[in-house]
Protein backbone atom coordinates (compact mmCIF):
# COMPACT_ATOMS: atom_id res chain seq x y z
CA UNK A 1 0.00 0.00 0.00
CA UNK A 2 1.09 3.83 -1.20
CA UNK A 3 2.12 5.44 1.85
CA UNK A 4 -0.03 8.74 1.92
CA UNK A 5 2.48 10.74 3.48
CA UNK A 6 5.53 10.08 1.89
CA UNK A 7 5.10 13.12 -0.27
CA UNK A 8 6.91 15.01 3.01
CA UNK A 9 10.66 12.81 2.57
CA UNK A 10 11.61 15.67 0.42
CA UNK A 11 10.97 18.27 3.12
CA UNK A 12 11.85 16.81 6.04
CA UNK A 13 15.21 18.33 6.56
CA UNK A 14 14.22 21.62 5.94
CA UNK A 15 12.23 24.45 8.06
CA UNK A 16 9.27 22.30 7.40
CA UNK A 17 10.50 19.16 8.99
CA UNK A 18 9.60 19.47 12.82
CA UNK A 19 5.72 20.51 11.77
CA UNK A 20 5.76 18.13 9.05
CA UNK A 21 7.26 15.26 11.84
CA UNK A 22 4.00 16.56 13.82
CA UNK A 23 1.27 16.50 11.34
CA UNK A 24 0.29 13.05 10.85
CA UNK A 25 -0.60 12.75 14.37
CA UNK A 26 -2.42 16.09 14.23
CA UNK A 27 -4.30 15.30 11.75
CA UNK A 28 -5.34 11.48 12.62
CA UNK A 29 -6.00 13.41 16.59
CA UNK A 30 -8.85 15.48 14.72
CA UNK A 31 -10.27 12.50 13.16
CA UNK A 32 -9.87 10.78 16.17
CA UNK A 33 -11.61 13.14 18.92
CA UNK A 34 -13.41 15.84 16.96
CA UNK A 35 -14.64 14.30 13.80
CA UNK A 36 -17.88 15.87 12.10
CA UNK A 37 -21.42 13.80 12.82
CA UNK A 38 -21.52 13.59 8.86
CA UNK A 39 -17.58 12.65 8.22
CA UNK A 40 -18.66 8.41 8.12
CA UNK A 41 -21.22 9.68 5.10
CA UNK A 42 -18.91 11.58 3.90
CA UNK A 43 -16.42 8.81 2.80
CA UNK A 44 -19.13 7.16 1.38
CA UNK A 45 -19.68 9.59 -0.86
CA UNK A 46 -16.09 9.49 -2.08
CA UNK A 47 -15.61 5.77 -1.87
CA UNK A 48 -18.48 5.51 -4.50
CA UNK A 49 -17.03 8.15 -6.92
CA UNK A 50 -17.00 7.11 -10.17
CA UNK A 51 -13.40 6.36 -11.62
CA UNK A 52 -13.67 7.52 -15.87
CA UNK A 53 -10.09 7.77 -17.35
CA UNK A 54 -9.75 11.51 -17.71
CA UNK A 55 -8.61 12.83 -20.79
CA UNK A 56 -7.20 16.61 -20.01
CA UNK A 57 -6.64 18.69 -16.73
CA UNK A 58 -7.29 22.42 -16.67
CA UNK A 59 -6.05 24.29 -13.65
CA UNK A 60 -4.40 27.54 -15.52
CA UNK A 61 -8.96 28.83 -16.07
CA UNK A 62 -11.54 29.77 -14.20
CA UNK A 63 -12.78 26.42 -14.13
CA UNK A 64 -10.36 23.80 -12.25
CA UNK A 65 -11.48 21.39 -14.95
CA UNK A 66 -10.80 17.35 -14.65
CA UNK A 67 -11.97 15.96 -17.99
CA UNK A 68 -14.08 16.58 -20.77
CA UNK A 69 -17.88 15.52 -21.20
CA UNK A 70 -16.46 12.71 -24.04
CA UNK A 71 -14.72 11.32 -20.89
CA UNK A 72 -18.08 9.52 -19.06
CA UNK A 73 -21.75 8.85 -20.19
CA UNK A 74 -25.28 10.73 -18.96
CA UNK A 75 -25.75 8.40 -16.56
CA UNK A 76 -22.66 8.07 -14.98
CA UNK A 77 -22.59 11.79 -14.74
CA UNK A 78 -25.99 11.70 -13.44
CA UNK A 79 -24.72 9.73 -10.52
CA UNK A 80 -22.06 11.95 -9.95
CA UNK A 81 -24.43 14.78 -9.44
CA UNK A 82 -26.54 13.23 -6.97
CA UNK A 83 -23.09 11.77 -5.04
CA UNK A 84 -21.24 15.24 -5.23
CA UNK A 85 -24.36 16.71 -4.34
CA UNK A 86 -24.25 14.89 -0.90
CA UNK A 87 -21.24 17.17 -0.01
CA UNK A 88 -23.71 20.34 -0.29
CA UNK A 89 -23.15 23.49 0.34
CA UNK A 90 -20.26 24.25 -2.31
CA UNK A 91 -18.87 27.71 -1.29
CA UNK A 92 -15.85 28.08 -3.74
CA UNK A 93 -15.02 27.31 -7.08
CA UNK A 94 -15.74 26.69 -9.72
CA UNK A 95 -15.05 22.94 -11.02
CA UNK A 96 -15.88 21.06 -13.75
CA UNK A 97 -15.63 17.23 -13.61
CA UNK A 98 -16.52 15.36 -16.93
CA UNK A 99 -18.66 18.02 -18.31
CA UNK A 100 -20.57 18.50 -15.18
CA UNK A 101 -20.42 22.40 -14.13
CA UNK A 102 -20.35 22.77 -10.17
CA UNK A 103 -21.43 26.37 -10.23
CA UNK A 104 -20.03 27.11 -6.17
CA UNK A 105 -21.34 29.88 -4.42
CA UNK A 106 -18.14 32.05 -4.86
CA UNK A 107 -16.91 33.03 -8.33
CA UNK A 108 -13.05 32.34 -6.55
CA UNK A 109 -11.70 33.02 -10.17
CA UNK A 110 -13.16 36.61 -9.71
CA UNK A 111 -10.36 37.11 -6.63
CA UNK A 112 -7.32 34.96 -8.22
CA UNK A 113 -7.97 37.71 -11.35
CA UNK A 114 -7.63 40.63 -9.02
CA UNK A 115 -4.39 38.92 -7.16
CA UNK A 116 -2.32 37.07 -10.12
CA UNK A 117 -0.62 39.60 -11.76
CA UNK A 118 0.54 41.62 -8.35
CA UNK A 119 1.82 38.54 -6.68
CA UNK A 120 5.71 36.94 -7.02
CA UNK A 121 5.48 33.91 -9.26
CA UNK A 122 4.80 30.98 -7.90
CA UNK A 123 6.96 28.47 -9.71
CA UNK A 124 9.25 26.51 -8.09
CA UNK A 125 7.57 27.91 -4.31
CA UNK A 126 6.45 26.30 -1.05
CA UNK A 127 2.76 28.04 -0.70
CA UNK A 128 0.74 27.78 2.65
CA UNK A 129 -2.83 28.51 1.76
CA UNK A 130 -4.40 29.78 5.56
CA UNK A 131 -8.20 29.53 5.55
CA UNK A 132 -8.14 27.29 2.12
CA UNK A 133 -11.79 26.26 1.70
CA UNK A 134 -12.23 23.18 -0.52
CA UNK A 135 -8.87 24.12 -2.13
CA UNK A 136 -9.65 25.50 -5.25
CA UNK A 137 -7.05 28.24 -5.22
CA UNK A 138 -4.91 25.60 -3.97
CA UNK A 139 -5.08 24.66 -7.35
CA UNK A 140 -5.07 27.72 -9.31
CA UNK A 141 -1.78 27.61 -6.97
CA UNK A 142 -0.20 24.63 -8.48
CA UNK A 143 -1.35 25.70 -11.92
CA UNK A 144 1.02 28.82 -11.31
CA UNK A 145 3.79 26.45 -10.86
CA UNK A 146 4.10 26.49 -6.81
CA UNK A 147 6.39 23.27 -6.02
CA UNK A 148 3.80 22.11 -2.51
CA UNK A 149 0.86 23.94 -1.46
CA UNK A 150 -0.41 23.08 2.27
CA UNK A 151 -3.92 24.26 2.59
CA UNK A 152 -5.42 24.84 6.45
CA UNK A 153 -9.06 24.74 6.87
CA UNK A 154 -11.20 23.23 10.65
CA UNK A 155 -14.44 23.27 8.07
CA UNK A 156 -13.86 19.28 7.52
CA UNK A 157 -16.83 19.55 4.58
CA UNK A 158 -14.11 21.34 2.82
CA UNK A 159 -11.29 18.63 3.27
CA UNK A 160 -14.05 16.45 1.65
CA UNK A 161 -14.88 18.12 -1.07
CA UNK A 162 -11.18 18.68 -1.49
CA UNK A 163 -10.89 14.88 -1.81
CA UNK A 164 -13.39 14.36 -4.00
CA UNK A 165 -12.16 16.97 -6.69
CA UNK A 166 -8.74 15.34 -6.33
CA UNK A 167 -10.20 11.61 -7.09
CA UNK A 168 -10.52 13.57 -10.61
CA UNK A 169 -7.81 15.63 -10.70
CA UNK A 170 -5.45 12.67 -9.59
CA UNK A 171 -3.73 11.94 -6.41
CA UNK A 172 -0.16 12.32 -7.39
CA UNK A 173 -0.36 16.73 -7.37
CA UNK A 174 1.74 18.04 -4.43
CA UNK A 175 -1.79 19.23 -3.31
CA UNK A 176 -2.63 18.93 0.52
CA UNK A 177 -5.17 19.98 2.37
CA UNK A 178 -5.62 19.14 6.45
CA UNK A 179 -8.30 19.56 8.94
CA UNK A 180 -6.16 22.69 10.90
CA UNK A 181 -6.04 25.91 11.85
CA UNK A 182 -2.68 28.03 11.56
CA UNK A 183 -2.12 27.66 15.93
CA UNK A 184 -1.28 24.33 14.63
CA UNK A 185 1.98 25.10 13.15
CA UNK A 186 5.27 25.61 15.43
CA UNK A 187 5.95 29.31 15.62
CA UNK A 188 7.87 31.15 13.89
CA UNK A 189 9.11 27.78 11.04
CA UNK A 190 9.92 30.18 8.59
CA UNK A 191 8.93 27.77 5.90
CA UNK A 192 7.14 28.74 3.30
CA UNK A 193 7.75 31.11 0.23
CA UNK A 194 3.97 32.52 0.06
CA UNK A 195 1.48 32.27 2.62
CA UNK A 196 -1.88 33.08 1.60
CA UNK A 197 -4.91 34.23 4.07
CA UNK A 198 -7.64 34.90 2.46
CA UNK A 199 -11.40 35.63 3.81
CA UNK A 200 -10.11 34.72 7.35
CA UNK A 201 -8.34 37.50 9.15
CA UNK A 202 -12.06 39.27 9.80
CA UNK A 203 -13.03 35.92 11.54
CA UNK A 204 -10.30 36.21 13.99
CA UNK A 205 -10.63 37.83 17.24
CA UNK A 206 -7.22 38.37 17.92
CA UNK A 207 -5.97 40.41 14.73
CA UNK A 208 -2.20 41.20 15.56
CA UNK A 209 -1.84 37.37 16.72
CA UNK A 210 -3.12 36.25 13.24
CA UNK A 211 -0.64 38.79 11.12
CA UNK A 212 2.30 37.38 13.65
CA UNK A 213 1.41 33.78 12.84
CA UNK A 214 1.32 34.61 9.14
CA UNK A 215 4.55 36.31 9.62
CA UNK A 216 5.80 33.04 11.68
CA UNK A 217 5.27 30.90 8.62
CA UNK A 218 7.13 32.94 5.76
CA UNK A 219 10.73 32.42 5.61
CA UNK A 220 13.00 35.63 5.35
CA UNK A 221 12.08 37.79 2.73
CA UNK A 222 8.29 35.48 1.88
CA UNK A 223 5.20 37.08 0.74
CA UNK A 224 2.71 37.38 2.63
CA UNK A 225 -0.91 37.97 0.33
CA UNK A 226 -3.55 39.44 2.72
CA UNK A 227 -7.50 39.54 1.86
CA UNK A 228 -9.99 40.66 3.92
CA UNK A 229 -13.66 42.66 4.72
CA UNK A 230 -12.15 46.40 5.02
CA UNK A 231 -14.32 49.55 5.10
CA UNK A 232 -13.64 52.86 3.76
CA UNK A 233 -12.35 56.08 6.04
CA UNK A 234 -9.11 57.01 7.30
CA UNK A 235 -6.07 55.87 9.20
CA UNK A 236 -7.41 54.20 12.73
CA UNK A 237 -10.79 53.70 12.05
CA UNK A 238 -12.32 49.92 12.66
CA UNK A 239 -15.71 48.42 12.39
CA UNK A 240 -16.52 46.75 15.62
CA UNK A 241 -19.78 44.89 14.26
CA UNK A 242 -22.64 44.57 17.17
CA UNK A 243 -23.83 41.12 16.80
CA UNK A 244 -23.49 40.15 13.49
CA UNK A 245 -21.92 41.49 10.18
CA UNK A 246 -24.05 40.50 6.77
CA UNK A 247 -25.76 37.38 9.24
CA UNK A 248 -22.20 36.15 10.20
CA UNK A 249 -21.93 35.65 13.66
CA UNK A 250 -17.79 35.76 13.76
CA UNK A 251 -16.77 38.51 12.39
CA UNK A 252 -14.59 40.89 14.85
CA UNK A 253 -12.78 43.31 13.20
CA UNK A 254 -12.78 45.48 10.08
CA UNK A 255 -10.29 48.18 9.26
CA UNK A 256 -10.27 50.91 6.73
CA UNK A 257 -6.79 50.10 4.65
CA UNK A 258 -5.07 52.55 5.71
CA UNK A 259 -5.77 50.57 9.33
CA UNK A 260 -4.72 47.64 7.92
CA UNK A 261 -1.39 49.10 6.09
CA UNK A 262 -0.78 50.36 9.45
CA UNK A 263 -1.37 47.25 11.35
CA UNK A 264 1.00 45.32 8.96
CA UNK A 265 3.86 47.19 9.37
CA UNK A 266 3.22 46.94 13.23
CA UNK A 267 3.42 43.13 12.77
CA UNK A 268 7.08 43.29 11.21
CA UNK A 269 6.21 43.00 7.46
CA UNK A 270 7.44 45.23 5.40
CA UNK A 271 7.30 46.75 1.67
CA UNK A 272 3.55 46.33 2.07
CA UNK A 273 1.39 47.17 -0.07
CA UNK A 274 -2.53 47.51 -1.39
CA UNK A 275 -3.55 45.63 -4.58
CA UNK A 276 -6.96 45.88 -4.96
CA UNK A 277 -10.23 47.42 -3.23
CA UNK A 278 -13.24 45.59 -5.01
CA UNK A 279 -17.09 45.76 -3.69
CA UNK A 280 -18.02 42.32 -3.64
CA UNK A 281 -21.45 41.93 -5.76
CA UNK A 282 -24.18 39.58 -6.39
CA UNK A 283 -22.34 38.34 -9.53
CA UNK A 284 -19.11 36.81 -7.72
CA UNK A 285 -21.09 35.53 -4.56
CA UNK A 286 -24.66 33.94 -5.06
CA UNK A 287 -27.06 30.81 -4.29
CA UNK A 288 -26.78 28.36 -7.14
CA UNK A 289 -28.08 24.73 -7.52
CA UNK A 290 -24.52 23.57 -5.22
CA UNK A 291 -25.28 26.05 -2.38
CA UNK A 292 -29.15 26.84 -1.75
CA UNK A 293 -28.65 28.31 1.38
CA UNK A 294 -29.13 31.93 1.17
CA UNK A 295 -26.16 34.10 0.17
CA UNK A 296 -24.96 37.73 -0.36
CA UNK A 297 -28.58 39.11 -2.10
CA UNK A 298 -30.51 38.13 1.45
CA UNK A 299 -27.46 39.84 3.47
CA UNK A 300 -28.02 43.05 1.78
CA UNK A 301 -30.36 45.92 2.77
CA UNK A 302 -32.69 45.19 0.48
CA UNK A 303 -33.68 48.88 -0.06
CA UNK A 304 -29.90 49.67 0.11
CA UNK A 305 -27.48 47.91 -1.03
CA UNK A 306 -25.08 49.96 0.04
CA UNK A 307 -25.18 48.29 3.68
CA UNK A 308 -25.59 44.65 4.87
CA UNK A 309 -29.22 43.75 6.03
CA UNK A 310 -27.56 45.07 10.00
CA UNK A 311 -26.99 48.42 8.45
CA UNK A 312 -23.24 48.40 8.25
CA UNK A 313 -21.28 49.30 4.77
CA UNK A 314 -21.76 46.41 2.87
CA UNK A 315 -18.76 44.02 2.22
CA UNK A 316 -15.55 45.39 0.62
CA UNK A 317 -12.39 43.42 0.38
CA UNK A 318 -9.04 44.60 -0.24
CA UNK A 319 -5.95 42.71 -1.06
CA UNK A 320 -2.25 43.37 0.60
CA UNK A 321 1.00 42.02 -0.35
CA UNK A 322 4.13 41.82 1.89
CA UNK A 323 7.46 40.76 2.76
CA UNK A 324 8.76 39.55 5.88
Amino acid sequence: MTDPWAWRQPYMDGPLGLWLEQLPRQVEQVWRERAHGDITRWRQIIAQLPTPTISSIELTSSRVRAGTQKDCDEETRQHLVQLLSGLHPWRKGPYEICGLHIDTEWRSDYKWDRLQSHIQPLKGRLVLDVGCGNGYHAWRMLGEGARLVIGIDPTQLFIMQFEAIKHFLGGHYPVHLFPLGIEQLPPDIKGFDTVFSMGVFYHRQSPFEHLADLRGALCNGGELVLETLVIEGGEGQVLVPQGRYAKMRNVWFIPTTETLHKWLQRAGFKDVKLIDVSVTTVDEQRSTEWMRFESLADYLDPQDQCLTIEGYPAPRRAIFIAKR
